[in-house]
């Protein structure tokens, strides 16, 4: 292998090695993130039912007001009761008394429903208070650890990054051009090796990227130049293995 592609290919161990490190960096940063939503999603839940508890403590208490005001009746109706003047008026208070007095036990039923579900409501507002602290913590772990990572890969990304300023002076713009071009498109995989196949002439030969047939004038013409030749079909720059 001549000396271009073999600049090429160890420009492309570089920038893939480059790639590798940005890509982790990308994963500790959103490991961060994504532990930030999870806590957003839980104190999301703590509030919804902490409003939830709310609610059922006003019902509550609104029920509480008006079993409070039914009894008041109840009392004054008991009043009328010795100062009815006939038969038919006492029946009738004495309806009032009970229909009020069934008003409040339904008030009474619903009440301690409602403060029943609130009190269930209050453990699973704990839980998921206690799941927040815990979230919490392990936030402050996967922060700490992000952070220690994220300054080892920076050295490394600086350098590769020098690595790679230093590989491309021996490259030119034209044939650099050609080779990020490639790299953009199968994401830092802009070479590919010619593929000999057949034990004796004549052999026939595939592209190592995209598995294609060649023609075998490009394997004949990287024998012999240091040249870049593309893949008819990918684009890839070709190169052939040293034992080829």
């Amino acid at each position: 292998m001549g000396t271009l592609l073999d600049a090429l290919r160890r420009l492309q161990t570089i920038e893939q090695d480059l790639d590798h490190v940005r890509r982790r960096m990308r994963i500790r940063k959103n490991a961060v993130a994504i532990q930030q939503r999870k806590i957003e999603q839980f104190e999301s839940d703590y509030a919804s039912l902490h409003a939830q508890i709310l609610g059922h403590r006003k019902e509550a208490d609104s029920l509480e007001l008006d079993l409070r005001e039914k009894e008041e009746r109840v009392t004054k109706y008991r009043g009328g009761l010795n100062a009815s003047r006939s038969n038919k008026e006492y029946a009738t208070i004495l309806t009032q008394i009970n229909t009020l007095r069934a008003d409040n036990a339904r008030i009474e039923d619903q009440a301690i429903k409602i403060i029943q579900d609130a009190d269930a409501l209050q453990e699973e507002s704990k839980e998921i208070r206690r799941q927040i602290e815990e979230q919490q913590k392990h936030l402050e772990n996967v922060r700490s650890h992000s952070e220690e990572e994220l300054l080892k890969l920076n050295v490394m990304a600086e350098e590769l990054s020098a690595r790679r300023a230093e590989a491309i002076k021996g490259i030119s713009p034209q044939t650099l051009s050609v080779f990020e071009r490639v790299s953009e498109s199968y994401s830092g995989e802009s070479m590919a090796p010619i593929e000999v196949h057949g034990r004796k002439p004549p052999h026939t030969y595939v592209c190592g990227g995209c598995f294609m047939s060649l023609n075998s004038e490009h394997a004949n013409a990287l024998r012999i130049r240091d040249e870049v030749r593309t893949c008819d079909n990918c684009g890839r720059i070709l190169y052939i293995e040293p034992q080829e």
